[in-house]
Formats: structure tokens, C-alpha cells, sequence
């Protein structure tokens, strides 16, 4: 709706009459309500806020929580493109054999393939080249890829029976951040902001970041759908800061105008925009005066946060050398840390390439190396702070891979396609059991035949840890009440909570 035509029609005379009656009844109802709730209301003007009143910029909607939560803030490590389960968490010896056999009709049973694999004449089996070894407590099996995160398994929850409904990136990753396969819903980041607010003035309550990745691996595009607020209010999207450069273009002031100036331009400024709220009655006129006011404490708030010369070095060698290059996975996995120890309430981590339908070993080997020290950095980071306890970190892909090969297999290279049936992601703190393997798929990774866990289970399970119920969280938008876990069932995960 524009809400210029909106005003425009109030000046019609069908328009005035139809107002004017609602009016009427308004008057009447306040008439015969008690007057004395007048006579107690507080003045404003005789009673202006001291500064340690100063309302927060996204305060958590009424009577959230829903419950005590386990987890205050997320941390969402989203590998794009799909990282394959079968060379990473999802062992399969009995594959070895199998080399370049035939994939069985009965473990297929004509499935839906994509149209890369589609015109292939045979589908042949491609176990994982790269070895396993069981670590932890409870003996979790772990790729060779992964050293670093083998370290931390025991505060792992490892789910490897996810599954999804899309089987290409665009809707799986639409589909995985925001519930639905159709554009325009809103993201699990924006939803949290909405519902629970920040507890940072100075700093958005939902902050994206995109580490670069390595020039030798093709990637998919990220659409800003995948941290966008959809129908919710626009102060809820996401806001990116970027890799290289600076995090937040035109945050210095141009030259001659210093803060004083600024703010007071700000404040006219605010001025005209609450009187062309009043007039027009546009709730995005009221996002625009909060990301204005958002943008200017940001001025001073980014240069500290990007400024990590605070950090001592035993702190920095936990995330490996990358950390100390801007814009690498390493360096956003710290950036995360210090976003959410000041109030940042969601951090999403976007690392691309993780599409290998050729190469792969020689691929994945470097996605591996581009992200492993980091996440393990991550986790022992916040667990040495006690931050653990009450952040949850998530770190998922869109949709699994194949185990037959797509193109040509040999002995030492393979390429796997898309799989929605199958895929595995790891939660850690915030509520999550660690040490906790869930969830089995066939001697194929190809179907899950344990504990299958939907998207709208995992991001339930999200919200739950948040203390939020599923169910209750709504939106009223389009003569529906919307939910990030839609209209099918979703359950809580239980097995993996403590």
C-alpha cells in the first residue's frame, strides 16, 4: 500500500464520512470510560526520563520470552552450496566396496534428481576418499578435513538426519533461513529480532557477515532474502557488514561536520519525520527515524568493534593465522564473538563455496581449511568466557550431497550433486546436550532411517533455546498468521537439549 494514496483518499468526501463515523463512536467510548484514568496518567512533560530510562532501540515484544530460555543470542555458521555429509561427519565404511557400483533402485526408489545428475546413464557409487576417526567421549567419527573441530565434538551435538524439501540452492537456502521456499517470509534472524529485541543501543539487534572465500572454488550468489525481515518491519533485516574495507560504507562523517552537528541535524530531522509519521500513519516513516539514530551511534561503535588490537595473543592463536586478515572466516568468527558479547542479540556467518560438483576432494580440502580452525576457535572462545552457556551456535549448510558421483569417478577424484534427503548440522551451547550424536542414515547416507529432523524441527528447536514457542510466534500478514516454522507439524528436538 503507498501510504501517500492512503493520505490522498482521507481527503475524499466518502472518505471523511467514513472516518467521522468511527470517530463518533471513539468519542463516545472515551466519554463513558472512568476519568480518572486521565487524571492518573503521568505527564511527560512533567516528568521527563533520567538517562538511565533511555528506552532500548529494539525492545523484546510483550510477554517475550515465552519461558525461561536456555540460550540469549544465536550464532549461525551457514556453509552455502551444501557441504557433503559423506566426507565429513557422515561415515560410511561399508561404501568401500561399493566403488563405483551402481546405486540400488531400493535405497534410490526413483527419488527426484536434479537436472545435472539427471541425464546421467548410471550413478556409481563414490565413497569418500579422506579417512575417519572417532573422537570424544563418545567416539564421534570425524573427517580428517576437520581437525579442529574434532577437538570440540564433546560440546557438539551432531544431527546428521536433517532434511529438507528444495533441492536447489536459491529455494533450499531461502527455504532454510526463513522456513519457506517462496521469497518474500521473513528470516529466522529477523523473526528473533522482532520477538526478543537487542539488548545493544549502539549496535543492530541482527548483523550479517560474508567472510571471502577462496578464488580456486566456484560459489553461489547469497541473496539478501536470507537475512531479510519480509513482512516484518524493515528494522529487523539484517544489517551486512562487509569483508573488505570498510564494514559500513560513508560511517564517517564528510568533512566539517563533527558529531555535535551531526546529531543535530539528526534530531530536526527526526522532528519532520515523527510529523510526517503523524500525518501519513507509515510505520516504515518510524524505521526509517530508529536507523538513522542506528547509523549514528554506529559511527563510533563499528571502529571499536572492528578493532581487535585488544585481543591478547593466546585469544587470537585459538582461531588460527587467518584471524588476523580481515574478511576471512576466521576473522568474522571473532568479529561474531565480540558482536555478541555487546548485546548483538542474532550473528549470521555466511561462508560460500561449498558447491562441488567436480573435484571435490581438492574443493572441500580448502573449504575445510578456510573454516575448521575458526569454528573451533569459535567454541573455545566462548566456552573460556562462559559465554557458551547462553549462546547457541548453529552451523548448517542448505541441503547434503549425493553419494553417487556426478561426472566422471575415479579413484582419486568425484564430484556429488545436490541431496535434500539427507544432511548433517552440529548445535553447540545455549541448551544443546554436548557430545550428543543424532539421527542415522543408511549405509548410503541416502535415507534417513532414525530421528528424522525437518527444517521447521530444527529452527523450533532454534526458537526453543531462545525461549520461545513455536506455535505462538505469528505474524498477521496477508489474512494469515505467519510462523518461521510454517503450517506443517515441527517438534522440538528434545534429544540434543540438556
Amino acid at each position: 500500500m503507498d501510504p501517500h494514496h492512503e493520505f490522498l483518499n482521507r481527503l475524499t468526501r466518502r472518505q471523511f464520512f467514513s472516518g467521522a463515523g468511527l470517530a463518533m463512536g471513539g468519542l463516545a467510548l472515551n466519554y463513558l470510560a472512568p476519568r480518572v484514568r486521565a487524571a492518573a496518567a503521568p505527564s511527560p512533560i512533567s516528568h521527563p526520563p533520567s538517562p538511565a530510562a533511555v528506552p532500548r532501540l529494539f525492545p523484546p515484544l510483550p510477554g517475550f520470552p515465552h519461558f525461561a530460555p536456555t540460550a540469549k543470542r544465536i550464532i549461525y555458521l551457514h556453509m552455502n552450496g551444501g557441504p557433503s555429509q559423506l566426507d565429513t561427519f557422515d561415515y560410511k565404511p561399508a561404501l568401500q566396496p561399493r566403488f563405483k557400483q551402481e546405486l540400488p533402485e531400493s535405497i534410490r526408489m526413483g527419488q527426484r534428481i536434479t537436472t545435472m545428475t539427471s541425464g546421467q546413464t548410471t550413478f556409481p557409487v563414490a565413497p569418500s576418499i579422506f579417512k575417519f576417526a572417532q573422537h570424544g567421549q563418545n567416539g564421534a567419527w570425524v573427517s580428517e578435513l576437520l581437525p579442529w573441530t574434532a577437538k570440540i565434538v564433546d560440546d557438539l551435538a551432531i544431527v546428521r538426519s536433517v532434511h529438507t524439501n528444495a533441492i536447489n540452492h536459491d529455494p533450499a537456502c531461502t527455504f532454510l533461513m526463513t522456513g519457506s521456499e517462496i521469497p518474500g517470509k521473513a528470516s529466522l534472524g529477523s523473526w528473533l529480532s522482532y520477538g526478543l529485541g537487542s539488548e545493544s543501543n549502539d549496535l543492530p539487534a541482527f548483523v550479517v557477515l560474508t567472510p571471502k572465500f577462496s578464488p580456486k572454488v566456484a560459489a553461489q550468489a547469497l541473496f539478501t532474502r536470507m537475512w531479510s525481515s519480509g513482512f516484518l518491519p524493515t528494522s529487523h533485516t539484517g544489517v551486512a557488514l562487509r569483508a573488505q574495507g570498510d564494514p559500513v560504507l560513508f560511517l564517517d562523517n564528510p568533512a566539517g561536520v563533527d558529531a555535535s552537528t551531526r546529531r543535530a541535524m539528526l534530531d530536526a530531522l527526526g522532528q519532520f519525520n515523527h510529523l510526517a509519521q503523524s500525518r501519513h500513519g507509515d510505520p516504515e516513516t518510524l524505521t526509517r527515524i530508529q536507523q538513522y539514530e542506528m547509523a549514528f551511534r554506529m559511527q563510533t561503535s563499528v571502529p571499536e568493534l572492528t578493532d581487535i588490537s585488544g585481543e591478547s595473543p593466546a585469544t587470537l592463536d585459538l582461531y588460527g593465522p587467518g584471524v588476523n586478515e580481515p574478511g576471512t572466516f576466521a576473522a568474522s568468527c571473532l568479529l561474531a564473538r565480540r558482536l555478541i558479547e555487546r548485546g548483538v542479540r542474532v550473528v549470521q556467518v555466511n561462508h560460500r563455496g561449498w558447491d562441488q560438483h567436480g573435484t571435490l576432494p581438492e574443493h572441500l580440502k580448502i573449504q575445510c581449511g578456510d573454516t575448521d580452525h575458526g569454528c573451533y576457535g569459535l567454541i573455545a572462545d566462548l566456552k573460556q568466557r562462559g559465554l557458551l552457556n547462553d549462546t547457541l551456535v548453529v552451523w548448517a549448510g542448505e541441503f547434503g550431497r549425493t553419494v553417487y558421483s556426478q561426472g566422471t569417478l575415479t579413484a582419486t577424484n568425484y564430484g556429488r550433486d545436490h541431496h535434500p534427503r539427507c544432511f548433517t548440522v552440529w548445535l553447540a551451547g545455549g541448551g544443546v546436550k554436548g557430545g550428543v550424536i543424532y539421527g542415522e542414515t543408511d549405509d548410503f547416507s541416502y535415507n534417513i532411517v532414525r530421528d528424522p529432523v525437518s527444517l521447521f524441527d530444527l529452527n523450533a528447536t532454534i526458537l526453543h533455546c531462545l525461549g520461545v514457542d513455536h506455535s505462538k510466534f505469528t505474524f498477521k500478514y496477508q489474512g494469515l498468521d505467519q510462523r518461521l516454522t510454517g503450517v506443517e507439524p515441527a517438534s522440538v528436538v528434545k534429544g540434543i537439549l540438556g
